[in-house]
């Protein structure tokens, strides 16, 4: 028996969790509308923010949940990688709370997180289970032989593909956050209409900033003859470019289950909310008997309910953190 509150800072998402005996009791997000302005996150503003939101999200899960801070077992939050002034707020208040409660504090890696997204609801993958990550900061195919033990069998050698879809966006003159805006014009867009180049790289990992590079050029061109081309094609243009991200993402993730022989896949992360990847790998599995798991769209963005989950599997083992433990910003400290 263990309920575990859970942290989430990594960027500019506040979360927390209340989670007991593998439920997930409560799940509260406070996003940051001051970034829109500037078209991008901000760090400093975002950690600021993180300062204000975190007393109150705290609160809220614990009340949606029922749960008085004295009956917790633990406490998690997200450890990295991410924003570090973000991390840090996160990381510093789970400290102090641990210690004034004398609970045991969990560190949770961002991509155990999101990998843990697969085990709240049913049904759950079996092993061995083939995750394709896909968010703003990361472009991962992961290969999970236990909720906690995983390898990375393929990444990006660049940007992600969150970062191509919010790129293209800002291109294009989208508000920020711009890659769910190309998900919602795309739907009224010819997916075949531009044809942009798929990278091609050796084995399994990704690449795309050759694609940002062809898709930037394209509408430079375009634009220089008809100044409203963007205007008058950009369901088109979204479509197209959304179609042959999905298609490489896909052409990767069928190349790494061919290769190590698994009909267990899952998306995660924040692009796997992304409708045309959900619809698309949905007639793949169809065409490969594939056996799939997608997270809930609550699941998929940044939030606490995935710290959670992957803090229960560590409660279990008895996987705790010192007082001494840092937050990072990337993937090895």
């Amino acid at each position: 028996m263990c309920t575990i509150l859970a942290i989430e800072s990594s960027c500019d998402d506040t979360g927390a969790s209340l989670i007991h005996n593998r439920k997930i009791l409560s799940n509260v997000v406070s996003g940051q509308k001051i970034h829109e302005r500037y078209g991008g996150v901000v760090p400093e503003l975002a950690s600021r923010a993180h300062q204000g939101n975190i007393m109150p999200v705290i609160d809220s899960a614990l009340e949606i949940a029922g749960v008085k801070k004295e009956a917790l077992d633990a406490i998690a939050f997200t450890q990295g990688p991410g924003l570090l002034g973000s991390l840090l707020v996160g990381v510093s208040f789970a400290k102090g709370l641990a210690l004034a409660l004398n609970k045991p504090l969990i560190a949770i890696d961002h991509l155990s997180a999101h990998l843990a997204a697969h085990f709240i609801n049913e049904p759950t993958p079996k092993f061995p289970f083939l995750c394709l990550l896909v968010s703003g900061g990361h472009t991962l195919l992961v290969k999970m032989d236990s909720e906690t033990k995983y390898e990375i069998i393929g990444r990006t050698t660049d940007d992600a593909a969150g970062e191509a879809f919010d790129k293209a966006a800002k291109v294009l003159d989208l508000p920020y956050p711009g890659g769910p805006l190309v998900d919602k014009y795309a739907k009224d867009g010819n997916p075949l209409a531009y044809p942009f180049p798929e990278p091609n790289i050796p084995g399994l990992d990704f690449s795309f900033s050759g694609l940002k590079t062809s898709f930037l050029y394209f509408i430079r061109d375009n634009m220089a003859k008809d100044s409203d081309f963007v205007n008058k094609n950009m369901a088109d243009i979204c479509a197209s470019y959304q179609h042959r991200i999905v298609e490489y993402l896909l052409h990767r993730l069928e190349k790494a289950a061919k290769e190590y022989n698994i009909n267990e896949i899952g998306i995660a992360g924040g692009v796997a909310a992304n409708t045309y990847l959900r619809k698309k790998i949905q007639e793949k599995a169809l065409e490969k008997n594939w056996h799939i798991y997608i997270p809930s769209f609550e699941y998929c963005t940044d939030n606490a309910a995935m710290v959670a989950m992957a803090a229960h599997f560590k409660y279990l083992n008895k996987d705790f953190a010192g007082q001494d433990v840092t937050a990072y910003a990337r993937y090895g400290g």
